[in-house]
């Protein structure tokens, strides 16, 4: 590469020296800008510092023993609001130098000893820019990533509201059911102090959990009347097909234990697998008991909504047989001390 070429490279790079001997600056301007460097010089260590905060520097030359602070003592202020700045410590001699140990803790990235030959310091600078070059193209490409999976959470969702909305024309109830069986999990997760991820899980899976039910037919899902024991069965197969619908996209893996065992029981006398006790994934069993609770709290054509004092002997009698009973505890205290929240969701989410 033609060296005018590498001079106008490094022009991009912002440089900031500071050493309280204005000698020493005169002398690493010149040395600096004749390789095509952008230099700021500065003799005063606590103006430096002002300097740092305000404006965007690559690369930091720093001389160590320095009036009024010394240059550990300007990098451990710097450290406190910029962690990215590359750092080069000079020293008069060798054993004036700081420890080891001080070098490691503020993340300085190279010293080396003042000298009339600069072959040295500007080795460690051109080492140091090519550094930087990598840490620029890190941060572009974790950028692009991030801006990818933006775009990929919003196609998830799209294909979220698509499917629902298939559903949605079949069994008008489900949207209502399923927003609020949704908010009913999230809420208990919440509780149990769920991490934001597995939240988001029982958020969409909540949301998807009856998706099957597009494969239910209408005769039997709009049924007004109470299911016979062969129309019952074939209601019983809705979590399967859901899973088998979801299960041609890796992007909705993480919703499918929802979706195919939301109604097992801990006892195991649920479906569609039988599992039994901690067999059913963690999050599934939380969607149970929000799905229950929607189901017994809901309006059918067939029954009024139960009582409250219902429910709740309902939950107590059930847990550790239908419900995990930890699970149903956490739920059972929620009903009894933020019911405001329950009621907020109903009302929020009514069909």
């Amino acid at each position: 590469m033609r060296k005018g070429a590498v001079q106008n490279e490094n022009s991009q790079y912002k440089i900031i020296a500071v050493d309280d001997d204005p000698g020493v600056i005169d002398t690493l301007s010149v040395f600096l800008r004749r390789s095509g460097y952008n230099l700021t010089g500065l003799t005063n260590p606590v103006e430096a510092v002002e300097r740092i905060k305000s404006e965007h520097f690559d690369l930091l030359i720093l001389d160590f023993i320095m009036t009024p602070v010394h240059g550990d003592a300007v990098v451990e202020e710097v450290r406190k609001f910029n962690k990215d700045l590359y750092i080069l410590l000079l020293t008069g001699h060798k054993d004036l130098a700081p420890p080891l140990e001080t070098i490691r803790r503020l993340d300085i990235q190279g010293y080396c000893e003042k000298s009339d030959k600069q072959d040295q310091l500007l080795l460690l600078i051109e080492s140091g820019i090519k550094s930087i070059e990598q840490m620029n193209t890190i941060k572009r490409i974790n950028e692009e990533l991030s801006d990818t999976y933006e775009k990929l959470e919003k196609a998830y969702m799209e294909s979220i509201e698509t499917l629902r909305q298939t559903v949605e024309a079949k069994d008008v109830y489900t949207r209502g059911h399923s927003d609020r069986v949704s908010a009913f999990s999230v809420l208990i997760g919440e509780k149990l102090g769920l991490s934001e991820e597995d939240l988001r899980i029982l958020r969409i899976g909540g949301l998807f959990h009856d998706i099957g039910k597009i494969g239910v037919p209408d005769s039997i899902l709009l049924k007004d009347s109470k299911l016979s024991d062969d129309e019952y069965s074939q209601i019983k197969n809705h979590p399967s097909i859901g899973a088998h619908i979801l299960s041609n996209a890796t992007i909705f893996a993480d919703i499918i234990p929802i979706v195919k065992h939301h109604h097992e029981k801990y006892d195991g006398t649920g479906y569609p697998s039988k599992l039994k006790g901690e067999e059913i994934p963690f999050l599934a069993r939380i969607a149970a008991v929000a799905d229950t609770f929607d189901a017994m709290t809901s309006v059918r054509p067939y029954r009024t909504a139960l009582p409250m004092d219902v429910v709740k002997s309902e939950f107590q009698r059930c847990a550790g047989t239908q419900f995990d009973p930890q699970i149903a505890k956490v739920f059972l205290d929620i009903l009894e001390n933020e019911f405001d929240k329950i009621k907020e969701i109903q009302e929020k989410y009514s069909a």
